[in-house]
């Protein structure tokens, strides 16, 4: 018998009474950021393309509220035409420290231009570059055909500010589903969904068999 998995906290234990699902991801979530070794906020984000054929990847949390869950991208690639094309995604966050996951599911829209804004002038300068650079998802001949479009971008923007591109803007995840797992001993773990058949409406919470 595994004795420190054993020794689940108060917090841990009582995770399946909680009734405010985006509390208590914000707890998670915090907890993921002291506890990971990098990136507390990568999630892996699904989608599907025209066929139906899913497609996955991971990419990181920029925001959070009520409202749902921010992550930013090039409209035009891979990821940005089939949120577009559906808008639904499901996104999966996974604490290997922690032994838990959060699991989403729901609607997807874009977030306003102030919103964009904002995030896309706190990025580092080189970053902005290169979402000025890069044309994400696109073929790519060699390396230095995407080191050549860094340098033309950093001529052309070496003073000033560096605009946000057009086609490169932030998705908002509005949930219908929130799963929480966190892992017990001999593989009875913990489940708990709060589930609402639409964004607004209140959340039906039930917990599940491991």
């Amino acid at each position: 018998m595994d004795l420190e998995r054993l020794k689940v906290t108060t917090a841990q234990a009582g995770f399946t009474e909680r009734d405010d699902p985006f509390a208590l991801f914000a707890e998670w979530l915090k907890d993921a950021e002291k506890s990971e070794p990098n990136d507390g906020n990568a999630m892996t984000l699904a989608t599907v393309d025209e066929e139906g054929l899913p497609n996955a990847r991971m990419v990181l949390l920029k925001g959070f509220d009520e409202q749902g869950f921010v992550f930013y991208t090039n409209y035009e690639s891979q990821k940005g035409q089939e949120l577009l094309a559906t808008l639904k995604a499901a996104l999966v966050f996974h604490w290997k420290s922690l032994r838990r996951q959060v699991r989403v599911r729901g609607l997807v829209e874009k977030v306003t231009d102030a919103e964009a804004d904002a995030y896309f002038n706190s990025r580092a300068r080189d970053s902005r570059i290169g979402a000025w650079a890069s044309a994400q998802s696109r073929p790519l001949e060699g390396r230095f055909a995407l080191e050549a479009s860094v340098a033309m971008y950093t001529a052309k923007y070496a003073i000033g500010n560096v605009p946000r591109p057009a086609y490169w803007s932030g998705f908002r995840v509005k949930p219908l589903s929130i799963e929480f797992w966190h892992d017990r001993p001999f593989r009875l773990h913990d489940r708990v969904a709060f589930r609402r058949a639409a964004v607004g409406d209140s959340w039906n919470k039930v917990k599940l068999y491991p």
